[in-house]
């Protein structure tokens, strides 16, 4: 009798660990999955915005697809924003939104990631610029805005297509970032906004 009772504690043990294992398997899964949809439903409106401001679109979609499976395996845009740009001891992420960063030579495709310390955007791709020795350098694009050091978020859309809109952050020292492609615009700009007015009241 003791020797069953043995085994069965042995199995209840073993039963419980793969119960365990297997609820980890079905909530990577079902992650997976929403990612896949998020990224679809964003991949189909990146094309159509890529269409509007001209990008290659096989680049575009090749970009998508290096930045969800990017995302999948470092378990989470939170992640990537922890990893690249480092987070303070009570700095909390309120939001990362797939958009363009837009510059004079042309839209870049990534991530712009809101917290309660800064304001920072991240390549999906590499981009190729002229290093400080006139050499040729690829590395992705990384832009990190301190909250404090914001003076104005501003509303904009583009004159020619009022469906296209645009937030543009200008910094204390007058310097000026363009976003645009939100697949969701009013909420980026309300936790851009959210987190400049927490700041001030600090």
């Amino acid at each position: 009798m003791a020797t069953l009772r043995s085994n069965k504690e042995i199995v209840m043990k073993n039963t419980g660990k793969s119960n365990h294992f297997t609820h980890r398997i079905h909530d990577h899964e079902k992650w997976s999955i929403l990612l896949n949809i998020r990224l679809t439903q964003y991949m189909l409106y990146a094309c159509m915005t890529a269409v509007k401001m001209g990008p290659n679109l096989s680049e575009i979609l090749k970009g998508k697809l290096n930045l969800g499976a990017r995302i999948l395996q470092e378990g989470g845009r939170g992640n990537i924003f922890k990893n690249v740009f480092g987070m303070e001891e009570k700095e909390q992420l309120l939001k990362a939104s797939q958009c363009y960063l837009y510059t004079t030579n042309g839209p870049i495709a990534g991530i712009l990631f809101v917290s309660t310390e800064k304001v920072a955007f991240y390549s999906e791709r590499p981009i190729t610029f002229s290093s400080a020795t006139g050499g040729l350098v690829r590395a992705p694009s990384k832009v990190s805005i301190p909250i404090r050091r914001i003076k104005e978020v501003n509303e904009s859309h583009n004159v020619n297509n009022v469906e296209q809109k645009y937030i543009q952050i200008v910094t204390k020292d007058g310097s000026g970032f363009w976003f645009v492609g939100f697949l969701l615009y009013e909420k980026a700009l309300k936790n851009l906004n959210k987190a400049i007015s927490t700041v001030n009241q600090m």
